[in-house]
C-alpha cells in the first residue's frame, strides 16, 4: 500500500517536472516569435516577451487550491485588490458635520457609463434615513382632480420604465471656484455618478389622477430629517420627471433615498428629492429658504441668478489624472487618453482635447453608448513622448452648447458662486509622467 502511494507520488512529482519544462520550452521558443510580433505593434513596441517569467510558468497559488465557497458572500462583493475604488469624503467638504456632508464617486476608476450603487456619490442633509418599506407612504395632491395616498406596492404597479442617466451635484467642481483646491479629480469632479434608474413616469401617474390645468408647480418633499423640498416646473414634470425605486436593478440603497426617491434626468441633483414622501401641485411656486438663499449665484454685475435648473454641458479627463499618472511609461509608449462628457441639455455630439492649455484642439472619438442627459465617454490615442503637456477636455451637445474656458465663465458668472462651474478642467503633465490640477486663464 505505502509502495503503491510513493510510486504514485514519484509519478505524479515526474508528471509536474514535466509540465513545467514542456511550459518553459514552449514559451521560450515562442518567446523570439512573440517578441518580433510585438515590435510591429504600436501598443507594445518595447515589450518583450519573458521565457521564465514564473507567473506563466509555474502554476498560480489560486489555482492550486479550492477558492472561496460560492455561500461566502450572498449579495457580491468587490475583489479585496480593489481596496482603493471608494468613496472618499473629505473636511473641507462637510466642516465635519458628517449629517450633512458628501461622498465623493471615484471617477476615475469608472469604466463604461455607470456607476455600481456601492459607488454613487451621496449626498445627505440630515443624516441618511433608514426607512421601514411596509410603513412608507407617498402623498400626491393640490391642484390634482383625484388626490391619494400610495402604499410602496402601490406605487409599484403603475407601467415602469428603466432609463440611464447622470446625477450631478449642482457644486460639483465648487472646489475650483477661485482656483485648484484638491490634487484629486476625484475631488475635484467627485460630485456626480451615472446609473440604470427604474420607476414610473409622473406623467403616467398624473394621467390617472388627473391634474387641474392651472397647476404650474409640483412641491418635491423627502421625509429625512431635513424634510428637504424643491419646487419644479409643471413643463419638467410633464416632460420625463421619474419617481424611481430600482437602480442597476436592484432597490435603491438608502443612501439613495430607498425606497423611493425623485429624478429629474439632467437638472440638479438637489433638485432629486430622495425619500420622496409628498408630492404636491400648486399655480404658485413653493420656495423653501435653503432654496432661495443656498442655490444663488451672485453675477458680477451685482445681479443674481436665483435659480438654475439643467446641469451645463461639461467634461473631464479622467486619464490621465492626479490619481492615474503616467509616470511608468517610456519614450513612444501609445496611451488611451480617456475621459466622461455630460449634459443636463441633452446628448453629447462631441469631445475635443488640447495639449497646450486651450490653444490648440484636437478631436476625439466617442466610445459606447452616447445617450441623452448620461454620461458619455470619450477617447484618444496618444504617443508620449516625455515633454510637459497642459491637457484638458472641452464637450459639445445637441443643444448647441460648447463648453466655455474658465476665463469665459468667469467673465459670466465672477467668482462668488460654487454653483455650476463648468469652465473647462486641465491637467498639468510633467517630463516625469506627473499630474497636477492647474487653472489655465488667458
Amino acid at each position: 500500500m505505502n509502495d503503491n502511494n510513493s510510486q504514485k507520488n514519484l509519478e505524479s512529482s515526474s508528471n509536474d517536472t514535466h509540465n513545467t519544462l514542456a511550459r518553459r520550452d514552449f514559451f521560450r521558443k515562442s518567446a523570439a516569435l512573440s517578441a518580433t510580433a510585438l515590435a510591429g505593434t504600436s501598443l507594445f513596441a518595447g515589450t518583450k516577451a519573458m521565457a521564465d517569467d514564473p507567473a506563466i510558468i509555474n502554476h498560480v497559488p489560486w489555482g492550486i487550491k479550492f477558492g472561496d465557497p460560492v455561500t461566502k458572500n450572498l449579495y457580491g462583493m468587490p475583489s479585496e485588490y480593489e481596496h482603493n475604488n471608494t468613496r472618499r469624503n473629505a473636511q473641507l467638504l462637510s466642516s465635519g458635520n458628517w449629517y450633512a456632508s458628501i461622498a465623493m464617486c471615484p471617477i476615475q476608476e469608472s469604466e463604461g457609463i455607470i456607476t455600481p450603487n456601492g459607488l454613487f456619490f451621496s449626498r445627505a442633509h440630515g443624516g441618511i434615513a433608514q426607512v421601514n418599506p411596509n410603513e412608507y407612504r407617498l402623498m400626491i395632491h393640490g391642484l390634482i382632480d383625484k388626490p391619494l395616498v400610495l402604499t410602496l406596492d402601490q406605487l409599484k404597479r403603475y407601467p415602469s420604465v428603466s432609463r440611464i442617466h447622470f446625477i450631478e451635484c449642482p457644486a460639483n467642481g465648487g472646489p475650483e471656484w477661485r482656483g485648484p483646491q484638491f490634487n484629486s479629480v476625484q475631488f475635484a469632479k467627485g460630485m456626480m455618478s451615472c446609473a440604470q434608474w427604474t420607476g414610473v413616469y409622473i406623467k403616467t401617474i398624473l394621467k390617472d389622477l388627473g391634474l387641474k390645468p392651472t397647476a404650474k408647480w409640483m412641491l418635491a418633499e423627502g421625509s429625512d430629517n431635513s424634510e428637504m423640498g424643491r419646487t419644479v416646473p409643471i413643463d419638467k414634470v410633464l416632460d420625463d420627471a421619474m419617481i424611481v425605486w430600482g437602480q442597476n436593478g436592484e432597490a435603491l440603497r438608502p443612501e439613495q433615498g430607498y425606497p423611493v426617491r425623485l429624478l429629474l434626468p439632467g437638472w440638479e441633483g438637489n433638485l432629486c428629492v430622495k425619500w420622496l414622501k409628498r408630492l404636491e401641485f400648486s399655480d404658485e411656486p413653493f420656495y423653501a429658504k435653503e432654496e432661495t438663499a443656498k442655490y444663488t449665484a451672485l453675477k458680477p454685475d451685482g445681479k443674481a441668478v436665483q435659480h438654475f435648473y439643467a446641469n451645463e454641458v461639461n467634461s473631464i479627463i479622467t486619464s490621465p489624472c492626479p490619481e492615474k499618472p503616467w509616470t511608468d511609461l517610456k519614450k513612444g509608449d501609445m496611451v488611451e487618453i480617456e475621459g466622461l462628457a455630460w449634459s443636463g441639455y441633452g446628448t453629447i455630439t462631441g469631445v475635443d482635447i488640447t495639449f497646450d492649455g486651450c490653444k490648440n484642439w484636437v478631436p476625439t472619438k466617442l466610445k459606447g453608448l452616447v445617450l441623452p442627459k448620461a454620461w458619455t465617454r470619450f477617447s484618444f490615442m496618444y504617443k508620449y513622448e516625455g515633454k510637459p503637456l497642459i491637457i484638458g477636455s472641452r464637450a459639445m451637445d445637441d443643444a448647441g452648447r460648447m463648453q466655455p474656458t474658465i476665463e469665459e465663465e468667469v467673465s459670466v458668472m465672477g467668482v462668488e458662486s460654487v454653483y455650476h462651474r463648468n469652465g473647462i478642467a486641465t491637467w498639468e503633465v510633467t517630463e516625469k509622467g506627473e499630474v497636477n490640477n492647474v487653472q489655465i486663464r488667458s
